[in-house]
């Protein structure tokens, strides 16, 4: 297992930004994972893992622990049951699940990161969740210093959600297991407005596999959502808030806001959520108070792609980045009365 000591963590994020780490240990194996978790645990060292680092923010004071990096590979695939390593690049994986010509994952092309953060998140995107095809997730127990199996059931998925997020430290994801669908090549069911409409087909409709996943990805190139070292609108964490759900009597007052600041013809986007609440749009909020694309003077900045995702523009300091958050938070609670929430992983700092 490699070790290295005061190692720099930003370029492991995709926002490359962030101070040292005491010490960096790279795993290969499940068996070196465990090892280094139990030995943080053994010694009350302070721990940090890290995937893909698509979805992190560390503080430029950097982490004062072990900072663990998850590089396993393994990639398994046994009729429509497919089984990932932690460590598999996601959307390489994505690829290699249309080319065999199975449905379920095509419209999760081109998220960044690894697979093992999928089912933290819940990462979902252009009408489809992991939480959908999921099977089982194989994890180490910090609590119980064992390795289990839980199923799908017992992963409590929410939205942007899962059991895994509500308690960061005590399972290290290992493996993620999928069933997916054999649709004779063609894609699960378009739920996504935008992709069905790129595609010149209804929602609901299917379509070849591959080119549900190429069309994704033209959307992603499109708003700055796929990775390209050149281009630094996607120096970020892709969408840097989650949607909005709002309850009730939430969404009542919000739409009183928006009509006293927008006028009664504009109807805020809004979709249903669990238990009667609604979801609506958080890039929508941004834009609408007044926080469009490529707001900012400074080093980091609101893409000029996409107004969800927060940017470094090549010298920006996470202090520079939180500045920017904090900022498009008041503007939107300020304009809507809503409260956004970030969608990264913070590391020694707040938003």
């Amino acid at each position: 297992m490699q070790e290295l000591h005061d190692a720099p963590l930003a370029p492991l994020t995709t926002f490359r930004l962030g101070g040292p780490a005491t010490r960096l240990l790279t795993a290969t194996t499940d068996a070196e994972v465990v090892s280094a978790v139990r030995d943080a645990d053994e010694t009350s060292t302070p721990l940090l893992v890290i995937g893909g680092g698509s979805n992190l923010v560390i503080g430029d004071k950097g982490f004062e622990g072990t900072a663990l990096r998850i590089a396993t590979e393994g990639f398994t695939l046994s009729g429509t049951t497919l089984e990932l390593a932690a460590g598999e690049v996601w959307t390489d994986a994505v690829a290699r699940t249309v080319e065999a010509g199975l449905a379920g994952i095509e419209c999760l092309a081109g998220i960044p990161g690894s697979a093992g953060a999928t089912p933290i998140q819940n990462v979902g995107a252009y009408g489809q969740e992991v939480s959908s095809t999921i099977s089982e997730v194989v994890a180490y127990d910090r609590r119980t210093q064992e390795t289990v199996t839980l199923p799908n059931a017992e992963c409590a998925f929410s939205y942007r959600h899962s059991r895994f997020k509500a308690e960061p430290d005590r399972y290290v994801v290992l493996r993620v297991r999928f069933q997916l669908e054999d649709a004779d090549g063609l894609s699960a069911p378009l739920r996504y407005a935008e992709t069905a409409r790129a595609m010149g087909v209804e929602q609901g409709e299917r379509v070849p596999a591959k080119d549900a996943r190429e069309t994704v990805l033209a959307l992603r190139a499109g708003k700055g959502m796929v990775l390209d070292p050149e281009d630094h609108d996607t120096w970020s964490a892709g969408s840097f808030f989650t949607n909005p759900v709002l309850g009730p009597a939430q969404y009542e007052a919000f739409l009183a806001r928006a009509k006293d600041r927008l006028g009664d013809d504009v109807t805020p986007p809004a979709f249903p959520a669990a238990d009667g609440a609604t979801k609506t749009s958080a890039a929508w909020l941004i834009d609408k108070a007044g926080f469009t694309k490529g707001y900012g003077t400074g080093p980091a900045r609101i893409s000029t792609k996409h107004t969800l995702a927060l940017t470094n523009r090549g010298d920006a300091t996470t202090e520079d980045l939180l500045a920017l958050a904090r900022d498009v938070v008041a503007g939107v609670h300020e304009a809507f009365g809503v409260t956004l929430v970030n969608e990264p992983v913070t590391v020694g700092v707040t938003l």
